[in-house]
């Protein structure tokens, strides 16, 4: 099994008994492989196609390679790549571009999740009844939002409301700061105490917006896989999932809950749901804490042994160049 599913990841052509007879190194005849080959297939392990009287791995002899058969080696084709500890988006556009040329298939990374803790907030009166809410995150982040209120302020009242929150709250998360403006506002006036839950709820809604970013590079490398690249109607199916990326933000956000390099066989995923396919991720960190994931998108038929080492490497590198900052 595992000669099998090493000579078809190399060649890409179904493997019959007399290939196997030869490389198995087992000293084993043609027959008696035929046997084995058709316990294996009877297992649901392997598949003839149409055209072949070799035979081919399925997911679940995928994932049963993977388990227990997989052995990494060090990559020898890699000199140690560098990422730039710049701008966190710089980093992460860098890292999805690394995934892909070192597998020549798709490289996808969620950008690190947002504290929702604010560092300093700031109002701007525009006039108009309208206000400019500036949040400053601990890490140097700025996010501005214009909110409308019930009344015109004064930039007075404006200061004096980014006073208070600044003296009182700033450190903690903006779910605390919910939580605790609702008992503690009665001492303040009643106009900028709904300033200050319209400043919240908007706070809220802008660190839940900064978590659906996923960079996606190299889609196009899938074109050229003779495993599906003649299957237009698979191929619009993965194309539509890298566009509008909600389920694939779904399962990184999955592989970041765990700890280590996770494989996705086939449709094991859900969310990558194409038996041609298989998912290699990996979480990242910054100080110690998990803020993101990133892997690697490619066919069933891939080096599992070198996508791996390669999603872990770029993991460490992402990690190192953002804790760098």
């Amino acid at each position: 099994m595992k000669t099998l599913v090493e000579r078809y990841i190399a060649d890409g052509q179904p493997v019959g008994s007399r290939t196997l007879s030869k490389a198995s190194g087992l000293e084993l005849s043609p027959a008696t492989i035929r046997n084995v080959m058709s316990d294996l297939e009877d297992l649901g392990l392997i598949a003839s196609p149409h055209t072949s009287a070799g035979r081919i791995p399925t997911a679940r002899g995928y994932r049963l390679f993977v388990d227990t058969m997989l052995t990494v080696r060090p990559l020898d084709t890699v000199s140690e790549p560098q990422l730039q500890p710049d701008q966190p988006q710089r980093v992460i556009a860098q890292a999805a571009q690394l995934l892909s040329s070192l597998s020549s298939f798709v490289g996808v990374v969620t950008a690190p999740r947002k504290s929702s803790v604010f560092r300093h907030i700031e109002f701007l009166r525009l006039g108009d009844r309208r206000v400019l809410l500036i949040l400053v995150a601990p890490d140097g982040d700025v996010q501005n939002r214009v909110i409308f209120t019930q009344r015109d302020h004064t930039q007075t009242e404006l200061i004096e409301a980014s006073n208070y929150l600044n003296s009182q709250y700033a450190g903690l998360t903006i779910e605390a700061v919910r939580e605790r403006l609702k008992t503690e506002l009665d001492a303040l006036h009643a106009e900028i105490a709904a300033l200050m839950r319209t400043a919240v709820q908007v706070g809220s809604e802008v660190m839940a917006e900064t978590q659906e970013q996923v960079v996606v590079s190299g889609e196009r490398n899938l074109l050229g896989v003779q495993d599906f690249g003649h299957d237009l109607g698979a191929l619009r199916k993965l194309f539509d999932l890298f566009e509008h990326k909600t389920e694939l933000m779904r399962l990184l956000d999955t592989s970041s809950r765990a700890e280590g390099v996770r494989i996705f066989i086939g449709g094991e995923s859900r969310v990558v749901p194409f038996e041609e396919l298989s998912v290699v991720t990996a979480p990242y960190e910054v100080d110690g804490c998990i803020v993101g994931t990133l892997g690697v998108i490619g066919p069933t038929r891939m080096a599992y042994d070198r996508m791996i080492q390669i999603v872990d490497i770029t993991s460490r590198l992402v990690t190192n160049a953002l804790t760098q900052r």
